[in-house]
């Protein structure tokens, strides 16, 4: 891709909503045919591709999607002990709730928690984890599991289909992601007022006093950790003291930053992309759009993703459940209900979204995200927690 082209593809708008978002009817058999081996049994057949798929105005007239279907693994059969970090509001559970509708014979004891209080039990359960497999909602706390040497390796056939970027250990892989971006109010700003990297944002005149964040949360966390490993502390630091300086506003998580640009309390702000696709969603008339800037830390990817803890005595089973994860219908759902980017190449995003592909994260190991307490000193040195 050459530098014109990278540059539309960061500055056009994103948020297409309604037919014109996406193309073409959706194509492939949509039902999942029964059959030891073959995606659970004849009697769950009412339990289609379109029984994972949301619905609403960013999600209709869906592409055609492609890749191993649930139909194209065994059967699910046995319990498990899921630890589950996050969960996106229950959402998560949704999806374990259409597993056990297609597999009778599959139950999942899910053990729900903040991904870094989750991560630290399993480190410290040790091998006597009941935990057979870690689902969490952010790279860092995957790492750290991993780096305790708690998570077992998975199966080629289990990660070739995911870019290396989002298993940069064959000991997690990672199963939805989530775009860093700036949400702004398209009544006040054109995509060409959205400056191309993050650290321009406090010297851009226009912006100043009309951006938003959410300091507390765990994604501008992950954010400001990111920047800390590419530019160092120091430039950090100016970059913080830069933007409290320029006037920004708080709010407690990002959804709400997303709504406060839509309803014009600020005119921008920084986000996971996800929170305005769902304003979007539930307002396709707000003024509300995306800008994505380039190869720093602005432009960070972070993932949700899944291990298989290590001396669990049902790896077979567990490996299978994150294979399950990696399937065309699984990975439908987390693009269509959680508007995460999907991690195969033949599932697109919705809503307009330029593919993963088109975006230009950072260089960065997403399981160095795991040291954060550095980040979180910064921020309190400078003042913003």
């Amino acid at each position: 891709m050459d530098d014109d082209t990278s540059s539309y593809l960061r500055r056009r708008r994103f948020l297409a909503t309604g037919a014109a978002a996406v193309s073409g009817a959706l194509a492939g058999c949509n039902g999942l045919p029964g059959g030891s081996g073959g995606g659970g049994s004849g009697e769950t057949g009412a339990v289609t591709l379109s029984s994972f798929r949301g619905s609403g105005p960013l999600v209709e007239s869906r592409s055609s999607v492609s890749g191993t279907r649930i139909a194209d693994l065994p059967d699910l059969s046995g319990s498990l002990t899921v630890y589950l970090g996050g969960g996106e509001g229950g959402l998560y559970r949704e999806l374990l709730t259409l597993f056990s509708q297609i597999y009778p014979d599959f139950t999942v004891r899910p053990r729900e928690g903040g991904t870094a209080q989750l991560a630290n039990t399993i480190i410290e359960e040790g091998e006597n984890s009941p935990a057979d497999v870690f689902w969490a909602v952010d790279a860092g706390s995957l790492g750290a599991v991993a780096e305790a040497d708690m998570a077992a390796t998975l199966s080629s056939s289990v990660v070739e289909s995911v870019p290396q970027e989002f298993h940069p250990t064959d000991q997690w892989i990672g199963t939805a992601g989530r775009a860093r971006s700036v949400p702004y109010n398209t009544d006040e700003f054109d995509a060409d007022d959205i400056p191309e990297t993050v650290m321009d944002f406090p010297g851009t005149a226009a912006l100043d006093g009309v951006m938003g964040w959410a300091p507390t949360y765990g994604a501008l966390q992950a954010f400001v950790t990111a920047m800390r490993l590419i530019e160092g502390e120091a430039a950090t630091r100016e970059w913080l003291q830069a933007m409290l300086d320029a006037g920004v506003t708080e709010y407690p998580d990002e959804f709400l930053v997303s709504n406060a640009v839509a309803d014009g309390e600020v005119g921008a702000g920084f986000a996971n992309h996800y929170y305005a696709l769902r304003v979007r969603s539930a307002r396709s008339d707000a003024p509300l759009d995306l800008a994505f800037t380039s190869g720093d830390a602005g432009a960070l990817i972070n993932v949700a993703g899944a291990a298989v803890i290590r001396g669990t005595d049902r790896q077979e089973l567990a490996e299978n459940f994150v294979h399950h994860l990696l399937t065309v219908e699984a990975q439908e759902f987390f693009a269509t209900r959680t508007f995460a980017y999907p991690m195969i190449s033949g599932v697109p995003p919705v809503g307009g979204l330029p593919s993963i592909d088109e975006l230009n994260p950072p260089s960065i190991d997403l399981q160095e995200l795991s040291n954060v307490e550095p980040t979180l000193q910064l921020m309190r040195d400078v003042g913003v927690l």
